[in-house]
């Protein structure tokens, strides 16, 4: 008989951003960690798509009233996603990244930890560099555009937030977790920007807290100047800007280990040098999350490694590196919605 968390692995995996299995089984002691088994049974029910409890209760035959608190439960533990229309809850599955692991932010522990350090690789390289669509792309800082780059609103930090209408902040998990380690580093937490529907259940679980539009600008700001690459989920209309650095970030820290992490990501952008007036004072170096620049008589940029986050720009004491658009041909327009993503990321994947 085939065991409840492999069914649920299977049932993961099968979701777009899928759920990859592994030699060493880390995870499914991820899952026994998260999921009691009779957890992980009603989690299975459920698809990408909302539902009422009434719906779900109909189409699985199971009693409404048990399953609704049942549903509600997973949704407070993080387990499940949930929306509120009209005055009623809509469930909906929760993929693993980006969603049952970040909505886990105030209920870590050193075990659960350490099994998904050891799990983000093989997650990373078999359910991100695997597909064409990824679930994040990279926006340039503002301070390294300069002004004649034509910038579409989506591509802007400043412009993505002005069009929010709710907005909850909320710790990195990434480097709330790798100090848990005795890892990480000492870059801000408080950073992480949720809009939306994301928002609500955001702060419905107390895994952050809501602020105004200036307060996230100022909360952009801070990021940046702490050197913070700006990471939006992959759509025009994205439901988060994540800000994460190379040391502590699942996902940057593993491309990191990639031999040319830039064609790993969304970018349109790319860092150039110009050698007369660089003086090889390094600040570049320390800027960089990707390890892209080396310098020796004059800072070079491995254009393989680089992935236009804008940052070395903004500490280049004489202005001599500065963030050029790709060629016309060779941008990325962003998926329109969350579920355009996902369906591209299923389609990617031979789901559909």
């Amino acid at each position: 008989m085939t065991d409840v968390y492999e069914k649920l692995a299977k049932h993961l995996d099968n979701l777009p951003a899928g759920y990859p299995s592994t030699e060493s089984g880390v995870e499914l002691r991820i899952l026994k960690r998260l999921f009691a088994p009779e957890e992980a049974d009603i989690a299975m029910t459920l698809t990408m798509m909302p539902e009422s409890a009434a719906a779900v209760a109909a189409r699985t035959g199971r009693d409404e009233e048990e399953l609704a608190e049942s549903l509600e439960e997973l949704a407070k533990k993080g387990l499940i996603f949930r929306i509120s229309k009209k005055g009623a809850n809509l469930y909906s599955a929760a993929q693993f990244v980006v969603g049952i692991w970040e909505y886990h932010l105030n209920s870590l522990d050193e075990g659960l930890v350490r099994d998904v350090n050891e799990y983000m690789p093989a997650l990373l390289k078999k359910g991100w560099v695997n597909v064409k669509t990824k679930q994040m792309r990279v926006v340039p800082v503002t301070k390294s555009i300069s002004a004649g780059m034509a910038v579409t609103p989506y591509e802007a930090a400043e412009a993505i937030i002005n069009a929010q209408s709710k907005i909850v902040v909320s710790p990195c998990i990434c480097r709330k977790e790798q100090k848990m380690v005795g890892k990480g580093c000492d870059k801000p937490q408080e950073v992480c920007l949720a809009f939306g529907a994301g928002a609500y259940y955001y702060e419905q679980n107390g895994l952050g807290r809501s602020i105004d539009k200036a307060e996230a600008l100022d909360i952009l700001k801070a990021g940046v100047d702490a050197g913070l690459v700006l990471q939006p989920g992959n759509q025009q209309k994205p439901m988060n800007i994540c800000m994460c650095c190379g040391c502590c970030c699942g996902i940057l820290k593993n491309m990191k280990t990639l031999d040319k992490p830039a064609r790993a990501v969304h970018t349109n952008y790319y860092a150039q040098v110009d050698g007369d007036r660089c003086t090889a004072c390094e600040a570049c170096v320390e800027r960089c999350q990707m390890d892209a620049i080396t310098v020796e008589e004059s800072a070079q940029v491995n254009l393989d490694r680089c992935i236009g986050c804008g940052l070395c720009v903004t500490d280049c004491p004489t202005e001599a590196i500065t963030l050029k658009q790709k060629a016309e041909e060779s941008r990325y327009l962003p998926p329109k919605n969350v579920f355009e993503t996902y369906m591209n990321i299923a389609q990617e994947r031979g789901l559909m």
